[in-house]
């Protein structure tokens, strides 16, 4: 396994891979066809009574025109005739709402089953993945594109199978009145085939445009949001909001490129009905002078035609709908087809009481770069409470990353209790991992829900204990709402050291053998920090604890401490051993020793 062998620049995307072939595309969509057969079934049944009930009221007018023409007609048989076209509206009505809350529905299911599978899929990949799209792309794919193929699935399809059937019923209709004259009226069709052959492919080209400059403005407008306190302190509101301007411009561009291809379908369909219409007045008229056809028939007639120019521009509608449905399936085929280089399918492993992670002789690049940050790094990591520290770059939070399986790995390079991770679940490794971020991530919900994100069945005892274990309850309770409070985005209510405290208690809830802190506490000052790690000492026996700082304060309270430069292991032992072996860790102390001597003094 190559951890460098599958992902391509930004400006790869989408751009390299060879365009999907219909039968790829139809995958993601044909099961939920079979699966909602039925409901599909009873709606176009009922679209299509409703197309016939239509082509019934020609004939009707027919027998009332033909009536009036010899004089025949009563008011009995006028009322009868009007009767028999309220009843058929009446089951139009009632019709039309069967076939649109079946079809219209079932593509609303169609929505759900595909943005939840795209849901699965995406919190499924490694990090490495989430690096090379952005957000807004990913957001773009769950709601724009969407929504295009909800569209074409629906709509689209109604219009379609309406516009067939409208036009063969209208067409055979036609034919049992005048088969001349039937001919005649289709004349101008093949130039509405050609004009819409032509436009298709450049509405295809273009609607891609629209969805790629889509993506960018969703991303762009996410961006801002998450970092407005940093663009209000730089004053770059002014600047943020010309940059979005330029944005809308070039998407406002593109649907506009697509709207003229739009604004020619649409007219050329309505001038080559229109056409029709004028052949079938001069010669139609003609036939009913020389008493070829009555005049009931040619009001039929005419009344089929103009039924007729609706399904002449359904196809523009419907080719844009499809065009748009096949662009977006296609990015949403991009976007399913990525694939974790993360073991998801591998075999399981139950809870363990106790964990050994072993690297041997790894190299490890990250994917977008060309250096690698670990060189043949060897490192056996057991129970007992780890300290590692290095220069900024040296590979600590890479190795983090690694042992809490955000990365892939080359077979043979890590192991968990002796077994390849390579070989097994990545999430039953993840089941036995605590993991806390020198960022940690919150959501904007209560206090108490995100201590419990990862064990949301926990008694608020529980939750209270490690909140206290993280010196972060008597911060909590300071609140109004205490617990229930709500944080906002990314805890923008919180400090950053309360954050980090809050992520802290989160890691100490789930109580897992593994606990993994990269740089957790770097808000929180010198002194807190040491009371929590006094406070935790005896709460993380027996686990398997890594713990990475440079604060030498707090590492003096480890086991063992690792000591990195340039991804690779320089000194390792006890602080003692390290004072003597280690020129920089001794520096490093020096310096620590010193500024916290200056701060006592003042």
């Amino acid at each position: 396994m190559n951890i460098t062998q599958t992902y391509q620049t930004d400006n790869d995307v989408e751009s390299t891979p060879a365009a999907p072939s219909a039968k790829q595309l139809l995958r993601h969509i044909l099961p939920l066809f079979r699966q909602y057969r039925l409901r599909l079934f009873a709606g176009f049944a009922a679209l299509i009574v409703v197309d016939f009930l239509q082509l019934s009221i020609p004939r009707i007018l027919k027998r009332g025109v033909d009536s009036l023409a010899a004089e025949s007609a009563t008011r009995e048989i006028l009322l009868r005739y009007g009767l028999y076209i309220i009843l058929i509206a009446m089951g139009v009505v009632v019709l039309r709402f069967i076939w649109r809350y079946m079809i219209i529905g079932f593509s609303r299911y169609l929505e759900r089953a595909i943005r939840n599978r795209i849901f699965a899929h995406i919190v499924k990949m490694d990090t490495a993945f989430f690096e090379k799209r952005t957000t807004g792309d990913i957001m773009a794919h769950a709601s724009n594109d969407l929504n295009a193929v909800q569209m074409a699935c629906g709509m689209g399809m109604v219009a379609a199978v309406d516009a067939l059937v409208m036009t063969v019923a209208a067409i055979a209709f036609m034919s049992f009145i005048h088969v001349k004259l039937t001919l005649l009226a289709l004349l101008p069709m093949p130039f509405l085939a050609i004009f819409t052959r032509i436009l298709s492919g450049r509405m295809h080209r273009r609607f891609t445009t629209v969805q790629e400059q889509f993506s960018l403005l969703t991303e762009f407008s996410r961006s801002t949001l998450v970092s407005v306190k940093l663009i209000k302190a730089y004053t770059m509101e002014k600047f943020q909001t010309r940059e979005f301007d330029k944005l809308g411009r070039k998407y406002v561009k593109s649907n506009l490129g697509v709207a003229r291809i739009q604004g020619l379908m649409f007219p050329i369909a309505t001038l080559v009905g229109n056409m029709g219409m004028l052949l079938i007045l001069f010669f139609g008229g003609r036939l009913v002078i020389i008493g070829e056809i009555s005049m009931g028939d040619f009001v039929a007639f005419i009344t089929y035609l103009y039924m007729l120019i609706w399904p002449m521009m359904a196809i523009g509608w419907v080719t844009n709908l499809v065009q748009r449905g096949i662009t977006s399936l296609t990015r949403i085929d991009s976007l399913l087809k990525e694939r974790s280089l993360l073991p998801y399918a591998g075999e399981e492993v139950e809870k363990q009481e106790q964990i050994t992670f072993e690297l041997k002789n790894l190299n490890f690049t990250y994917p977008s770069s060309a250096s690698p940050v670990l060189k043949d790094f060897s490192l056996t990591i057991g129970p007992g409470i780890h300290g590692m520290t290095g220069r900024t770059g040296s590979g600590k939070s890479t190795i983090c990353k690694i042992l809490a399986r955000l990365y892939p790995v080359k077979d043979d390079s890590l192991f968990f209790n002796g077994l390849d991770v390579n070989t097994l679940a990545v999430e039953s490794i993840c089941a036995n991992i605590g993991y806390v971020a020198q960022e940690p991530t919150l959501f904007s919900n209560s206090i108490a829900a995100n201590i419990k994100l990862g064990k949301p069945e926990a008694v608020d005892e529980k939750m209270e204990e490690a909140a206290r274990l993280a010196a972060i309850h008597e911060d909590i309770m300071a609140f109004p709402d205490g617990y229930e409070t709500i944080i906002g985005e990314r805890g923008v209510k919180l400090s950053g050291g309360q954050r980090q405290r809050l992520a802290l208690a989160r890691a100490l809830l789930i109580d897992r053998p593994v606990l993994i802190i990269d740089d957790g506490l770097s808000a929180v000052d010198v002194e807190t920090e040491h009371q929590i790690f006094a406070g935790l000492k005896e709460h993380l026996q027996g686990k398997t604890v890594l713990i990475v700082s440079n604060r030498l304060k707090l590492l003096t309270m480890t086991d063992h401490i690792i000591v990195l430069e340039n991804g690779e292991i320089s000194h390792d032992g006890r602080h003692e051993q390290l004072l003597e072996q280690s020129r920089f860790y001794r520096s490093m102390f020096a310096k620590q020793m010193r500024e916290s001597e200056q701060l006592d003094y003042k």
